[in-house]
């Protein structure tokens, strides 16, 4: 790691070309309501991150077939604010590259005075995407940092965003004792779900 004041590195994609790359940025600056991260393991999700990455490859037609939901938005704001304007918008979006990263594990250096009483040395899980990032330093909110009991290696953390939308699965399905559940697919996310449905007695 670098010290902080000194450039960090981090991952990014530039999302029309989907090209990736390590860039040195300043570390983020000490704010009363985060803390301040110094990475030790950063995960990777082979799916998600892997889509990501295959969409900023994707042309411009396959991104509009792949993100529906976008092009509804696009077409809204063209009838708002016209199309040259849009179309400005939406390059200017695409050409803004994006940070990877949503689940890590690391050490607080600076505890926001309103971020959770943290202090620098405590070990800790962060979540988010645009928070938990792959990066020497990640400034995250109180809500998607949480302490790293004893005995839990760094490695086992990082998991901690998958983790989590494993258990709201298993908590919204509420499945019983003894009872037989179907998971649909098996990538991370699934394996740990089966985890958690077994120790649940299903």
């Amino acid at each position: 790691l670098r010290s902080p004041g000194k450039p960090m590195r981090q991952i990014e994609q530039n999302y029309r070309s989907g090209r990736l790359r390590v860039i040195d940025t300043p570390v983020p600056a000490e704010r009363e309501d985060r803390n301040l991260v110094a990475s030790r393991v950063s995960l990777i999700s082979a799916g998600t991150e892997k889509q990501i990455i295959d969409l900023g490859k994707s042309n411009l037609a396959q991104k509009a077939m792949a993100r529906p939901d976008l092009v509804k938005k696009t077409l809204r704001k063209m009838q708002q604010e016209g199309i040259k304007q849009t179309v400005a918008k939406v390059f200017s979006k695409l050409d803004t590259p994006i940070p990877l990263g949503y689940s890590l594990a690391g050490r607080v250096v600076h505890g926001g005075a309103r971020a959770g009483g943290l202090v620098p040395g405590d070990r800790v899980a962060c979540a988010g995407a645009g928070v938990a990032n792959h990066a020497d330093y990640n400034s995250v909110p109180k809500h998607l940092t949480v302490r790293i009991p004893e005995g839990v290696s760094d490695e086992a953390a990082s998991f901690v965003t998958l983790g989590a939308i494993a258990l709201q699965g298993v908590r919204v399905a509420a499945p019983t004792l003894g009872e037989r559940v179907v998971v649909m697919g098996l990538g991370l996310i699934g394996q740990l779900t089966v985890q958690l449905l077994k120790a649940n007695g299903c």
